[in-house]
């Protein structure tokens, strides 16, 4: 019975995701009053910041990015948390599964532990396309975690779209590191 309602809530949340992303102008959010920067025009400082500051930016792809978190997620196939997929494709490849099945055993093993699955596309297709395509990358690699063991309840996917590119350019160089899911555990995000 659950199942027959994710279409539906899925549908939901990707309308309700592209409308709330359609209702910021360029002198900011109406709600918090907060500035949008042009990035592009001279004098504006790339990265975010906040009022105490810059952010930091954190690559939670690389081995050893987060503190505290258990050393385990450090090492070997648990530090690799990026899956890569073809143009408009959302299967995951062969060689993504052992990684897929090593994050499957860590979340069997640890039944407090939660993941965030972040799907990507690059650049092209409309921004509906993407969102959706990203939603499709995480669900797949949701799925398949839970066919290995994990439960249902360890994992939330969500649709990036081409919002965070892991490379700048426009060419498959770039495109193709862009096409990806990415796995944060709790705490990195």
């Amino acid at each position: 019975m659950r199942a027959c309602y994710l279409p539906i809530l899925t549908a939901f949340a990707v309308a309700a995701l592209i409308a709330g992303c359609s209702t910021t102008t360029p002198e900011g959010d109406a709600q918090s009053g907060a500035p949008v920067t042009d990035a592009t025009k001279p004098g504006a400082k790339p990265g975010a910041s906040s009022p105490s500051g810059p952010v930091a930016k954190i690559d939670v792809t690389k081995p050893g990015a987060v503190a505290g978190a258990d050393p385990k997620l450090k090492t070997g196939a648990l530090a690799q948390r990026s899956i890569y997929y073809d143009l408009d494709q959302f299967d995951i490849k062969d060689q993504y599964r052992s990684l897929v099945e090593a994050h499957a055993k860590y979340l069997r093993e640890n039944p407090s532990a939660k993941i965030l699955i972040q799907g990507n596309t690059d650049e092209r297709g409309s921004r509906e396309y993407n969102v959706g395509l990203g939603q499709r990358r995480s669900d797949g690699v949701k799925k398949m975690l839970v066919l290995l063991g994990a439960r249902d309840s360890q994992i939330e996917s969500v649709s990036l779209g081409e919002e965070k590119p892991q490379a700048e350019g426009h060419d498959e160089s770039a495109w193709s590191k862009n096409r990806r899911s990415d796995i944060l555990y709790s705490g990195e995000y």
